[in-house]
């Protein structure tokens, strides 16, 4: 997936259809080398290279592993800020991921590359700003790409063992929120991921005592090092699936992002970066929702919260079998969008026994 944008945009491949070949166009092209005076700014980090017409020893190294990686046979002139954008919209990518792929390689803020488009890009900068624009090009979320993401304006290490925390999320913790009182409360996040819900949660609660569980060792490691970054020490995390973990806990609120995208849904194709197992359930989608809603009858204090967060067609099913496993007080909430996306009820029955159905 490594590629360097060296080639003069004239040189593009382009496809049988017409369109460039985005990777062809970024993974044929050489390394460019710098033929101006190095510039040092935002920290001192050279972004040009080399004097006298040669590159110094780290971007001559960088152009020589991308001639090696990519097949090429020449090093081709260096480019400029502009240029680069430029390529990277020809082969299809988006304005702000070429400008954040970018400040990335080169260190600089947006700002700086808009101001000083003219100015040209070492050959390493280049040759990261290529490898990270044909993952882009391939539909690689650019969380992934980063290693981060920012969620209720936390930020969030993320990676392919997670789903990359969404904003329509964030309705799921507002909710919590408002229903609950702020004084100690327990609560459990069920399928946690990257900890987004749980660490919200725990960033605005100081005093709520949060539970966070993931069937994912991975993901769990990676939830337990953001509450490490984050300073939230109050979450507990435990390994495995859905209630399970919780033993004989008793919770005022249980939260869940699970599984909702049917198996056999078209926008999987999208999705394929994403871990399939935090997506997609049986029984059209409602396989987890049902398992969860089910479960949570026994860890659920009387008058406790279950909220959950599902496809914005999935909210009357729901509803309907929310109300026959013996919830109360239903309410579907919409997100920013307008489309059904979190469910509240209400558990107002005695907790449930282990054995009991």
């Amino acid at each position: 997936m490594d590629s360097d944008p060296g080639a003069p945009l004239a040189n593009t491949p382009i496809s049988a259809s017409g369109k460039q070949n985005t990777h062809d166009s970024w993974n044929n092209a050489a390394a460019a080398r710098s033929t101006s005076r190095a510039f040092s700014v935002e920290g001192g980090r050279h972004f040009t290279t080399g004097v006298s017409g040669l590159a110094d020893d780290e971007d001559r190294s960088a152009s020589d592993t991308a001639g090696s990686i990519f097949g090429a046979s020449n090093v081709a002139e260096q480019r400029s800020i502009a240029a680069l954008l430029q390529h990277a919209a020809e082969c299809g990518l988006q304005r702000l991921d070429a400008e954040l792929l970018l400040t990335r390689a080169t260190g600089l803020s947006r700002a700086t590359l808009r101001a000083h488009d003219e100015l040209p890009v070492a050959a390493s900068a280049q040759v990261q700003f290529a490898a990270e624009c044909s993952r882009r090009l391939s539909g690689e979320p650019l969380a992934y790409i980063e290693g981060s993401k920012e969620f209720w304006s936390l930020p969030l290490q993320v990676s392919p063992a997670v789903l990359v925390p969404r904003p329509e999320t964030e309705l799921l913790v507002e909710r919590c929120l408002t229903l609950l009182p702020t004084g100690p409360q327990h609560i459990a996040d069920l399928g946690t991921g990257s900890g987004a819900i749980a660490l919200a949660l725990a960033h605005e609660r100081p005093q709520w005592s949060i539970t966070a569980v993931d069937a994912s060792a991975a993901a769990l490691i990676l939830a337990q090092a953001n509450a490490v970054q984050l300073k939230l020490q109050h979450v507990d995390f435990r390994l495995g699936s859905w209630c399970e973990p919780l033993g004989d806990r008793l919770l005022d609120a249980i939260v869940s992002n699970p599984p909702y995208v049917a198996t056999d849904d078209p926008a999987l194709a999208a999705l394929a970066h994403e871990p399939l197992s935090a997506l997609a359930a049986a029984e059209d989608g409602y396989a987890d929702l049902l398992t969860i809603a089910g479960q949570a009858r026994r860890h659920l204090r009387p008058g406790g919260w279950l909220l959950l967060e599902h496809g914005s067609t999935q909210a009357p099913r729901l509803a309907a079998e929310l109300a026959t496993l013996g919830y109360a007080e239903v309410v579907c909430h919409a997100d920013l969008a307008g489309l059904p996306r979190v469910t509240q009820a209400r558990w107002s029955a005695g907790t449930l026994n282990v054995g009991d159905s």
